[in-house]
């Protein structure tokens, strides 16, 4: 355990690292302070000195994972003009899903004071499914520019299905049943590019 009094790097990152693994094992009912300082081999009151309680440590790591999730949606600029546009699109989808677990994202439902801590964060701008929606419409209208995309799909719209389609996967999906999202985003982006995704030149 680490000494008291002596700082701890990355701490705020170590504490909802801890979270997500005491989720993912015991469910939301299993969350406490205690019990995420413990997984964490923190002291038992570092939670509480860095947040003001439990329902602010879940809304701001529901937060964190969304800014996190928007910046990797960001990272598709990278990918303008390589591999596919389907195999870029799906690579950043299932990346995102894995970044934002279910048990994760639908913990501060289980929690009003959480949610609402979590709803007035995102009305203050913090990153949401908006961002990433954004994110992927800029991609595709880089694409669309470069001439990888039909001059006359409707970027945006695309860009609204994939995130509406990972929004009923992050609230729905229970791991290990059912399909794999690799095979359900790879379906719809088969539907949603049909025509869109020119093939590459020469």
């Amino acid at each position: 355990m680490s000494p008291r009094g002596v700082a701890i790097p990355d701490l705020r990152e170590r504490l909802f690292a801890a979270a997500e693994r005491v989720v993912a094992r015991d469910g939301a009912a299993g969350l406490t302070s205690r019990a995420v300082t413990a997984e964490a081999d923190c002291g038992k009151g570092v939670l509480h000195t860095h947040f003001a309680g439990l329902d602010e440590f879940v809304a701001e790591l529901v937060l964190d994972r969304f800014a996190r999730s928007a910046r990797q949606a960001e990272a598709l600029d990278e990918k303008v003009g390589r591999a596919t546009v389907a195999g870029n699109l799906q690579s950043v989808v299932l990346a995102l899903l894995d970044a934002l677990p279910p048990a994760v994202v639908g913990l501060a439902l289980t929690r009003p004071a959480a949610a609402l801590r979590t709803r007035e964060g995102f009305q203050a701008g913090a990153p949401a499914f908006d961002a990433i929606q954004q994110a992927f419409t800029a991609y595709l209208k880089a694409e669309q520019g470069g001439g990888r995309m039909a001059a006359d799909a409707d970027t945006a719209t695309i860009a609204l299905a994939l995130v509406g389609t990972m929004h009923h996967l992050l609230m729905t999906r229970v791991p290990g049943h059912g399909e794999e999202p690799e095979t359900i985003i790879g379906r719809l982006l088969a539907v949603l590019l049909g025509g869109a995704e020119q093939p590459p030149m020469g």
